[in-house]
């Protein structure tokens, strides 16, 4: 097994609200090896992004997190905040969601990646642009140099997000985050970013945070699969996607259109407020009188592959 790069213990993520506490991630454990990218999967709202976002420390300031995040065994959550920005961008980069808000209007392409690169690498003036444009160049944007002086606006949607790719990699980050990178893109379009990823994530660890489970399937080593903020499955991508154990999984493949287009009955639970047994049990057809009031554990079913069921579970 490679080295571990990133481990995640007990990570709770709490955001205060009139009505009570939003746990928006409860109890996480996780672990990304070096040079392995990791898929999380699941619906919206059960916790993915908050996740990426709690590593890099980007929640806003009233945010609970308990728990430890260790980055190369330096535990993220205890740094100070200078010593925070030194890693964001140098050693961990990060795709935002939505590559329409996610870049400055008011600012060329080029002195976007230009700023990354001066914060980060200590390049200033025609040194930085040049370093933009060669960036540009890397994630296949046609004629760069002209381009670079193009507003975000002037970009297509699949340029936009490989300009964000762009920005990310201009430190050569050990580690990167990618949420959603091919939200909303044509079919053409998705699969060139998806190439495009498959290139960079080479000689690095990804955290790919999707929707897409053909994306995962693509470019995944492991999958994680995330349900009301915990993992409920976790395994080699290949034994996940084709012989899932957790019944939420299952339910979320048979959704896809290829599968049959049969969506999970109900919805998800408040986060305020979750069922105290399995989050799951109010959807699912396996449930028993046992799911609706113990808590399952994330145990092992098969060797590498994870679930949080009561099938598995027997205390």
């Amino acid at each position: 097994m490679n080295k571990t790069l990133l481990e995640v213990r007990g990570l709770k993520v709490g955001f205060p609200t009139p009505d009570g506490l939003v746990r928006a991630s409860d109890t996480v454990d996780l672990e990304i090896y070096s040079r392995e990218t990791l898929g999380l999967i699941g619906e919206t709202g059960s916790g993915k992004t908050v996740l990426g976002m709690a590593i890099l420390r980007l929640l806003q300031p009233n945010t609970i997190i308990k728990g430890e995040i260790r980055y190369r065994g330096r535990d993220l959550l205890s740094l100070p905040e200078d010593e925070m920005r030194k890693i964001r961008g140098r050693e961990i980069g990060v795709v935002l969601q939505n590559s329409g808000t996610s870049l400055n209007p008011v600012y060329t392409v080029g002195d976007q990646i230009a700023e990354a690169v001066t914060l980060h690498q200590g390049l200033k003036g025609t040194e930085a642009w040049h370093r933009a444009v060669e960036l540009l160049d890397a994630v296949r944007i046609a004629d760069p140099a002209r381009m670079a002086g193009e507003y975000p606006h002037q970009f297509s949607g699949g340029m936009r997000e490989r300009a964000l790719i762009a920005m990310a990699l201009a430190c050569n980050p050990s580690f990167l985050i990618a949420d959603e990178p091919t939200k909303g893109l044509d079919a053409v379009t998705k699969r060139e970013v998806i190439d495009l990823f498959g290139e960079v994530n080479r000689d690095r660890s990804v955290l790919f945070i999707t929707h897409d489970i053909e994306a995962a399937r693509n470019l995944a080593t492991r999958v994680a699969v995330m349900y009301a903020g915990e993992i409920v499955e976790l395994g080699g991508t290949g034994e996940v996607l084709s012989d899932p154990a957790h019944p939420y999984t299952q339910g979320l493949l048979a959704s896809l259109p290829e599968r049959g287009m049969r969506p999970i009955p109900g919805s998800a639970p408040s986060l305020i407020t979750p069922p105290p047994g399995c989050r799951f049990s109010p959807r699912c057809g396996c449930s028993g009188e046992g799911c609706r009031t113990e808590h399952p554990g994330l145990v092992e079913v098969r060797p590498g592959h994870y679930a949080r069921c009561m099938l598995y579970d027997r205390g």
